[in-house]
């Protein structure tokens, strides 16, 4: 990947991942044979952290929050103890779009590992 389109991806990824990533994320995409279409499909499986604070505060005593970013087992937590009596609802509100771009990240890097090693992208073109 050249460095103009490194960088258009690094914009489309901004929303999503976290800010002291970008430098990481921009090598792995330089030294990667990733394309932007490959890229554009690992942002329609990233989780939208906006809608993930909607989320926490609208339904987030209910742990549907941390339903939407995977935590299954954090989520339960939630919603059996009420949101922890409203205080873990309130810290959530704060932190669900940090660990919305973790997450993100997580996929982000799955997908780099996937796609640099060039036997994988030649039999995924093959």
């Amino acid at each position: 990947m050249d460095n103009n389109t490194a960088n258009n991806v690094l914009v489309m990824l901004s929303k999503y991942l976290p800010s002291y990533s970008m430098g990481v994320v921009k090598g792995q995409l330089l030294q990667s044979n990733i394309d932007e279409q490959q890229v554009t499909c690992a942002i329609m499986q990233m989780k939208d952290p906006t809608i993930a604070i909607i989320l926490s505060v609208l339904a987030g005593t209910l742990g549907v929050d941390r339903f939407y970013i995977g935590d299954v087992g954090l989520g339960v937590m939630k919603l059996l103890t009420c949101g922890g009596l409203y205080v873990w609802w309130i810290i959530d509100i704060v932190l669900i779009m940090d660990k919305t771009k973790e997450y993100n990240y997580t996929i982000f890097q799955r997908m780099i590992s996937d796609f640099s090693c060039p036997t994988v992208v030649k039999t995924i073109y093959s």
